[in-house]
């Protein structure tokens, strides 16, 4: 009997011991958080497309609040481009080197969650990608289109009516052919990780899904990322499935990594995200995502 309490006493304390050592590891490491946005080309992207008032309310949950990267890149090209995800390599290793980072928690929206896929998913392509990978402890990827959307086929190969949908994704543009379902289908089967069927991708890659668009005029909810945009996503859904944030379906923000939430299901007053919402600050999303990091 003594001996069984021993053994239980010894092993008690050598988690304790662990947990410890866990805990030491974890305060020295150099912890960055890295926002990464969507199709188009940006140059200001935290005031442009986040706003300050998401990333620094994200970054309030943080024990260095300033520690964090906004990616400026032209995300109307392909994926592999070196103006893409050759421009993100660059400022990942900048700030990578600069802030002397160990762990980063990266947070993408729509087009980036592709952008950030094709980085995990082919580590070999650019020399400094096995240097970023190693670092990624978390992606959380906000309505990717990780499968595409119809509203670039309609873009690209539809009628005069249907291009009048420029206005949200663009005219045309190499990100917006990408984004067309059949080419992702073919992407997402040969170059792509995190799909059904395909490998893993090497780090968790998670998704916050959006649901639905809501602009009734009555309703203060629908002016968070602004009214307009939400008149006009309400308008894209004809386009789309019954589940979807007026730009992306749900089974396309759901097709790779896993689901961390359905917008309902965390939200304020259990609101839908539209896909303008879910890079603001609307209802709690940057709570969500301050506690998570």
């Amino acid at each position: 009997m003594a001996t069984l309490t021993l053994a239980r006493w010894l092993k008690r304390v050598s988690s304790i011991l662990l947990l410890i050592g866990l805990g030491s590891a974890h305060a020295l490491a150099n912890y960055g958080v890295v926002f990464m946005h969507g199709t188009g080309s940006q140059t200001d992207a935290e005031d442009d497309y986040w706003t300050r008032e998401f990333t620094q309310s994200v970054m309030q949950g943080t024990s260095t609040p300033s520690r964090y990267a906004v990616i400026n890149c032209d995300f109307e090209q392909y994926m592999w481009d070196s103006r893409a995800t050759g421009c993100v390599a660059d400022q990942m290793t900048q700030f990578i080197q600069q802030q002397n980072i160990t762990q980063m928690y990266v947070i993408t929206h729509s087009h980036g969650g592709n952008m950030m896929r094709w980085i995990l998913s082919n580590p070999t392509y650019d020399s400094r990608f096995p240097a970023i990978i190693q670092r990624i402890v978390n992606v959380t990827a906000l309505a990717p289109s990780s499968a595409g959307t119809p509203l670039a086929d309609a873009v690209i190969n539809g009628n005069t009516f249907e291009t009048s949908l420029g206005w949200l994704l663009g005219y045309g543009s190499n990100a917006v052919k990408q984004q067309q379902v059949s080419w992702m289908a073919y992407y997402n089967a040969n170059y792509l990780y995190g799909t059904s069927g395909r490998p893993g991708l090497p780090v968790n890659f998670k998704s916050v899904v959006g649901t639905d668009v809501e602009s009734a005029i009555w309703d203060s909810d629908s002016y968070c990322g602004g009214y307009q945009n939400q008149v006009g996503l309400e308008f894209t859904q004809n386009w789309l499935a019954s589940c979807s944030d007026g730009f992306l379906e749900c089974s396309s923000q759901e097709a790779a990594g896993s689901v961390w939430f359905r917008d309902k299901q965390r939200t304020r007053g259990s609101e839908p995200l539209s896909h303008q919402q879910s890079r603001r600050a609307c209802f709690g999303l940057d709570r969500q995502l301050r506690n998570d990091v």
